[in-house]
């Protein structure tokens, strides 16, 4: 599918939220699949991992190493997988038993831990006074050995064919930062310092600073994408783990999920309409920056702050996010079950597909409308 080639940027943004990143796996394949293809991906938490896996492989090596990393994590380290593991779909069974597989492999995840990813830590050492990458429950040591082995870091490092940006949190001082390709060589405790989530995960040493989850602050990397400067044209796929809107809770349960909702969506809406109005009033300042007689420009100093705060760029933001089911409860971002993970999988494949079906959702936005969005899943 061709992207108009007046658009500069074409960008990835993937939200945090644990084992529904497979979500975010989907839909890479769907863009793959539609020759669509980022030249810059952001990521927080799970979606920093999915962002190595994109960036640090080959365009036609990506989804294979995207499939081999999710069927890695969704294992137990050490015992069987559950029998059920292996089925393709629970597409027809009864939401009752939904909860209790839901439940029971969330269980496994805690106890057990993720193959490949993390595993419990003696509770001595997880609660005893220690050094901040030892304070957790979980040891990601498998996490590091597993980026290593699926990511060329020297083509993840390569600017000039993808931007990659991913975010963190410095513990020390509570700085949100981005490490950034642009600006600095990143290895794979960049991005497993986006993803170390406390106190499950402990925080990651970097060049004698140590990290936390950048989704304590702020869990979608959209903002980033859109205030970068230079300003350019650009195409954006938001893919989002997380409803801001649901239905109110009725029992305990669901206020725990509806909580985790809200305070990870990081008002992803929020921050579109305010960059939207933005957008707008860069450009009528451009406009009226054209009724400056040519003789007052250069002299002028007000017309010369003004010039740096226009700008005539054009922003679409195609935003997918995952819709949640009844029966996942809120342990559905710790619940790495294998068919779980291939529902997600799914979804997110589909929700890109018929989003890229949508006549003129890929259409350069107009100059009287700067910032565009769309949803398939928008009323």
């Amino acid at each position: 599918m061709p992207v108009d080639h007046r658009y500069q940027v074409v960008a990835l943004v993937l939200q945090g939220g644990g084992a529904l990143g497979s979500y975010q796996a989907g839909v890479y394949e769907g863009l793959a699949e539609a020759d669509v293809h980022p030249n810059w991906v952001a990521g927080i938490s799970i979606g920093a991992l999915n962002t190595a896996i994109i960036a640090g492989n080959p365009p036609g090596k990506r989804v294979e190493r995207l499939k081999e990393f999710w069927q890695t994590i969704c294992q137990p380290p050490y015992l069987p997988p559950s029998p059920w593991s292996n089925l393709q779909t629970t597409q027809h069974w009864p939401e009752a038993w939904l909860t209790l597989l839901n439940g029971f492999e969330a269980w496994r995840a805690l106890t057990e831990g993720q193959k490949g990813f993390f595993v419990p830590r003696n509770p001595a050492t997880a609660v005893g006074p220690s050094t901040p990458d030892k304070v957790s429950f979980y040891d990601t040591t498998p996490l590091k050995s597993t980026l290593e082995a699926l990511v060329d870091f020297d083509r993840l490092n390569d600017a000039r064919q993808m931007r990659v940006s991913v975010g963190a949190v410095n513990v020390r001082t509570g700085n949100f930062v981005y490490f950034d390709n642009t600006k600095e060589r990143l290895r794979a405790e960049h991005f497993m310092a986006s993803g170390a989530l406390p106190p499950g995960f402990p925080a990651v040493e970097i060049d004698g600073e140590y990290y936390w989850d950048g989704g304590i602050v702020s869990n979608t990397p959209l903002q980033q994408v859109l205030t970068a400067e230079p300003r350019k044209n650009a195409l954006i796929f938001q893919v989002d783990l997380w409803s801001a809107r649901g239905a109110l809770p009725t029992d305990l349960p669901s206020v725990a999920l509806r909580q985790k909702d809200i305070q990870f969506s990081s008002r992803t809406r929020t921050i579109t309409e305010f960059m939207s109005g933005m957008q707008e009033y860069r450009h009528l300042l451009r406009e009226l920056m054209e009724l400056v007689p040519e003789a007052e420009r250069k002299s002028n100093p007000w017309y010369r702050r003004a010039e740096e705060a226009s700008c005539d760029r054009l922003f679409n933001v195609i935003h997918l996010i995952y819709q949640g089911k009844g029966c996942e409860g809120d342990c559905k971002d710790y619940q790495f079950g294998a068919l779980t993970m291939r529902d997600h999988w799914r979804s997110g494949l589909a929700d890109i597909q018929h989003s890229l079906q949508r006549p003129g959702w890929l259409d350069m936005p107009s100059a009287d409308q700067p910032l565009v969005t769309h949803d398939i899943h928008r009323k």
